[in-house]
């Protein structure tokens, strides 16, 4: 949209005149409310995946349209081998004009480059989406970012921009889909300024928090929207290239678009309290949007600064919603009891895992570990990731053929590191 400044004078008081005479007034027209269910339409997500009931990640494709696909003194940051920085909260005044300038450097924009066919028939580097980032650590000649993994997942090579237009390329440290965390390191003369992780489990609804981030690609850089908590301890189902995950997230009102994932949502000290990453986007609805917890990404970061991935227990078995699956087929085929209508249907099993060891198959259909019910896929790997641990021997309970079978499953670790 081209716009300019109006100063023809004779022109203006004229219709200045022309209102006062006329003295009418255009309402905008209202469209009618149409109350839906919030979480209940599927909407593209994730590189890789989508993410469903109407939650999607801020990533903007490279089609061109605005397709959806984580405080300092800026002369005196200092270098510190931990995530802790020793940096002073503003005054009590709460001047968020001095705090995104402080902070301002630190935040970055990310653009995702990968190989794509040229005409010629040959492969270039284009870029394939935008993000947000925040400097978060600064540790001798290396400076680290935090993001989304959806805005560098699928990327050949990152570029970041900084806040005084220099780029530079950045390195993958690891990258963990199910909790969409990505970190990332640079030279650290780029840092002008880090930023400080505050607690986020102090957070309470309707405090005023502030997002900043790169709305729309990285021509509107470092825009800034304020907002409230809206909710705490928010949890939405989502679909990540490691499959369904129940993620825990902040909602808030602060104004979040396309592009502004993984840009930091901050608390009136100065202190990233949470990372965006969701918002809804549906008819009818607005200001809703979702930040990953500063608390729980913590000990995420820590585990990809360490080994470059999270480590969690390994099953080995492909998994579908049993409600997935026709009623026909889980009647006829499976010949499940008429009462069976959740679980988690195993698509495959991998050879030399965990659940091929203890003599599962693929047509399995799991219906509780250690005695806790499970009705989805989502369940199970909750349930796996936060209740066991690497080495843990669980009980799992299935159905093969119609008949409950109980068997012992000894958990391992599975050997894939993030690239």
């Amino acid at each position: 949209m081209k716009m300019g400044y109006y100063d023809d004078t004779e022109r203006k008081e004229a219709m200045e005149q022309e209102s006062r005479e006329t003295n009418r007034y255009v309402q905008p027209q209202k469209k009618p409310s149409r109350m839906r269910g919030i979480l209940s339409s599927v909407i593209s997500g994730v590189v890789g995946g989508a993410l469903v009931l109407g939650v999607q990640p801020y990533f903007e494709e490279e089609t061109g349209s605005n397709q959806p696909s984580y405080s300092v003194d800026s002369n005196t940051a200092q270098e510190n081998s931990t995530n802790e920085v020793n940096t002073q909260p503003l005054s009590s005044t709460n001047n968020i004009a001095d705090m995104v300038e402080n902070l301002s450097p630190a935040i970055v924009g990310i653009s995702n480059k990968q190989q794509q066919r040229s005409f010629g028939g040959g492969t270039q580097s284009a870029e394939a989406g935008t993000g947000s980032g925040v400097i978060f650590k600064k540790d001798g000649n290396t400076a680290y970012i935090i993001t989304n993994n959806h805005v560098i997942e699928g990327a050949s090579s990152i570029e970041i921009t900084y806040s005084d237009g220099e780029k530079s390329e950045a390195e993958l440290v690891g990258a963990d889909p199910l909790t969409d965390t990505a970190v990332l390191k640079i030279d650290s003369k780029y840092a002008k300024a880090v930023a400080q992780f505050g607690d986020s489990g102090k957070l309470r609804a309707g405090e005023r928090v502030v997002a900043i981030g790169n709305p729309l690609g990285l021509d509107f850089s470092r825009t800034v929207t304020e907002g409230i908590i809206s909710g705490t301890d928010r949890t939405v189902p989502i679909e990540t290239s490691e499959g369904n995950w129940d993620l825990s997230v902040i909602q808030t009102d602060a104004a979040i678009n396309p592009g502004n994932s993984g840009g930091p949502l901050l608390n009136m000290n100065g202190q990233v309290i949470g990372i965006n990453s969701l918002k809804i986007t549906q008819d009818g609805v607005e200001g809703i949007g979702f930040a990953i917890p500063s608390n729980d990404l913590q000990p995420i970061v820590d585990e990809l600064l360490a080994k470059g991935k999270v480590d969690r227990p390994f099953l080995g078995v492909g998994l579908i919603d049993l409600s997935q699956v026709p009623e026909q087929y889980r009647t006829n085929t499976l010949k499940l009891p008429n009462d069976v209508t959740e679980g988690v249907f195993v698509q495959g099993v991998s050879p030399g895992s965990p659940a091929s060891e203890a003599g599962m198959k693929e047509g399995d259909v799991i219906v509780a570990m250690n005695g806790t019910k499970i009705k989805s896929s989502g369940e199970l790997r909750k349930f796996l990731y936060s209740q066991t641990a690497i080495g843990d021997e669980i009980d799992v309970e299935f159905y093969r053929q119609g008949e409950k079978v109980t068997e012992k499953v000894k958990l391992s670790q599975k050997e894939v590191v993030n690239s």
